[in-house]
């Protein structure tokens, strides 16, 4: 087993336990900093998000806001597949970007311009969601946006967790099943992903009952603005 590997599970689990996503949006760029190219990547991590998001799924399933939903399945998951297909043979930097937003979006409650600017955005839903989708299928970082629009919906935490989880899954499942279609090589063995299996969903339980449980729905929006903001952060850092 991989240390670097294992060690980049150990941490996106304990993050993506607590906001739904983590494991693709920071285990991409740390595998591909670690000398991982993309669809190594996304072979070693898709199957671990799709597990810890399909527990938080079960769990809070009557949460779900299933309107929202439908419309990631309509306007974000075509140009999933469309764009992983691209972004399979292409790399495209655009964490400069992303990133900007996401510190633009975590810093909602406390300028109140920016809430209004949000407020504005969101008229435009699918396009954003379109975006997301493209953005998504090129870089995995998706997550990101989908992070940021989930959070200005105000919703509680059981509600921000889960709607955020089935949409991660979704995206997930057909990054894995496009990959599948495209033949692309796996980089471990059958027994190496059980093994990186088993770990993020043992994290997912672990920090699920020592921290998530502990957390109140005021601190939680709280903890997410931070982690939006320290999110954006690290992608600018990343790509400049």
């Amino acid at each position: 087993m991989a240390i670097d590997i294992l060690l980049t599970v150990l941490i996106t689990s304990a993050i993506q336990s607590i906001f739904g996503v983590g494991v693709l949006l920071f285990g991409t760029p740390l595998l591909l900093l670690l000398g991982y190219d993309f669809t190594n990547a996304l072979g070693v991590l898709l199957p671990i998000s799709i597990a810890i998001n399909c527990l938080q799924v079960i769990k809070h399933y009557q949460h779900i806001d299933l309107d929202f939903y439908k419309k990631v399945l309509i306007y974000t998951i075509p140009l999933v597949i469309l764009f992983l297909i691209i972004g399979v043979s292409n790399k495209i930097n655009i964490g400069l970007l992303v990133g900007a937003f996401l510190v633009f979006v975590a810093l909602k409650n406390s300028v109140r311009k920016i809430e209004t600017a949000l407020d504005k955005l969101v008229k435009y839903e699918r396009s954003y969601l379109a975006v997301m989708g493209l953005i998504h299928g090129l870089t995995n970082l998706g997550g990101s946006l989908l992070t940021a629009i989930v959070h200005g919906k105000n919703y509680d935490k059981d509600q921000t967790r889960v709607t955020v989880a089935i949409c991660y899954a979704t995206f997930a499942v057909f990054q894995l099943i496009t990959l599948f279609l495209l033949d692309v090589p796996s980089l471990l063995s059958l027994s190496d992903h059980a093994s990186f299996l088993q770990v993020g969903v043992i994290v997912f339980l672990l920090t699920e009952e020592i921290l998530y449980t502990q957390i109140d729905n005021k601190r939680y929006t709280q903890i997410f603005a931070a982690f939006l903001f320290i999110s954006g952060l690290l992608l600018v850092g990343k790509s400049l």
